[in-house]
């Protein structure tokens, strides 16, 4: 992403800040779409859905100590950078009534176990993959259309920011395991030729709905989750993991420079956090903590690395990088999105505004 184009995009999204410190209603919407990482609920909403987080021990760090369907103890880094956007987090879409003003704010379409192909994730039985998640966001565009006009609606969904993280789990839960058809029948350059199509076609059907600002959060090192370490005899990263991460990341950010020339008025930004998650891990006491190499939750690798109600939990939470197998703790996860926004924007007396070094 080129600088002119991410300082028109992010000085757009500074003043919608600023605008909204002003006003009792905030005026930037966001729409996120992905998978466990960013889950706020949906899940809870699929009666047969194996990838769920509504027991305990999750969400003990949440509000009330209770869980509400993230993947976590606590926050998620969407629910964090919300907070610096001074705005609620936006509600999981399956929670709303298909009236709902809320729509209006913001929705969050998340769905744990999801990915970018639509035969991610199947042993869970239930999820809402990428395409499902457009869909939608397709019902509510025709609902915010109806709610407010045509005319207000395109500009409510063209201002909008759109946070998009996919692709993990079209590794973890699907080409890395390998008794699924896609991990036989694709050379793994095959594989992220095929994901770099469907994604293409899935950001091209965003536009066409309305989206113009869309932020796509690069991998991180999947080759150092406790769930892959697992896999080593001396519980070491798995380098084979993250070259396919970093070539993944790499041929997403080539297809964003396209689609920003191909699609007017497109404002497409590749977030790479890769190096930023790596240093958490490789130098956890740099930023505060004691333990990346295994999860607070002592999770069983075998039967999925979820962090079980009978599961035994550490005390000092806040200590570990990770919570359960697969999912970033509290505490990594406001590391990582402080990381994230600090490189979008400065706050100089106390406003927010582009830093003009981001690169996208």
């Amino acid at each position: 992403m080129n600088i002119p184009l991410a300082l028109a995009f992010f000085t757009t999204v500074a003043m919608a800040v600023i605008s909204a410190d002003q006003t009792s209603a905030p005026s930037l919407v966001t729409f996120i779409f992905g998978d466990s990482l960013t889950e706020v609920g949906n899940n809870n909403y699929l009666t047969y859905s194996l990838a769920r987080s509504d027991f305990p021990f999750y969400g003990i760090d949440y509000i009330d100590q209770k869980p509400t369907g993230r993947f976590t103890n606590g926050r998620t880094i969407g629910d964090i950078i919300s907070e610096k956007l001074r705005i609620p987090s936006p509600p999981p879409y399956l929670s709303l009534n298909p009236n709902d003003d809320l729509i209006l704010k913001g929705v969050n379409y998340a769905s744990g176990g999801a990915g970018i192909l639509n035969t991610t994730g199947l042993y869970f039985i239930q999820r809402m993959s990428f395409d499902d998640q457009i869909d939608y966001f397709e019902n509510t565009t025709k609902v915010i259309k109806a709610k407010i006009g045509e005319k207000a609606a395109n500009n409510l969904l063209n201002e909008a920011i759109y946070f998009i993280g996919m692709g993990s789990n079209d590794y973890i839960n699907n080409y890395l395991q390998p008794f699924l058809p896609d991990a036989q029948q694709y050379a793994p350059d095959e594989f992220l030729e095929v994901l770099n199509s469907k994604l293409a076609e899935q950001f091209t059907r965003l536009y066409l709905l309305g989206a113009r600002k869309m932020i796509f959060h690069g991998l991180g090192p999947l080759g150092c989750i406790p769930s892959q370490r697992a896999k080593s005899s001396r519980s070491l990263c798995l380098h084979q993991v993250n070259e396919w991460v970093i070539q993944f990341n790499s041929k997403v950010q080539k297809l964003i420079n396209v689609l920003n020339v191909k699609l007017k008025n497109a404002h497409l930004t590749f977030a790479d956090t890769y190096q930023d998650v790596l240093d958490l891990i490789e130098n956890p006491s740099k930023h505060g903590f004691k333990v990346s190499n295994t999860s607070c939750c002592n999770v069983d690798t075998t039967v999925g690395g979820l962090c079980l109600s009978n599961a035994r939990i550490c005390k000092n939470r806040h200590e570990y990088v990770f919570w359960d197998a697969f999912h970033p703790s509290d505490a990594a996860n406001a590391v990582l999105a402080n990381r994230f926004f600090s490189k979008m924007f400065v706050a100089p007396n106390g406003l927010m505004a582009f830093a003009p070094n981001h690169k996208g």
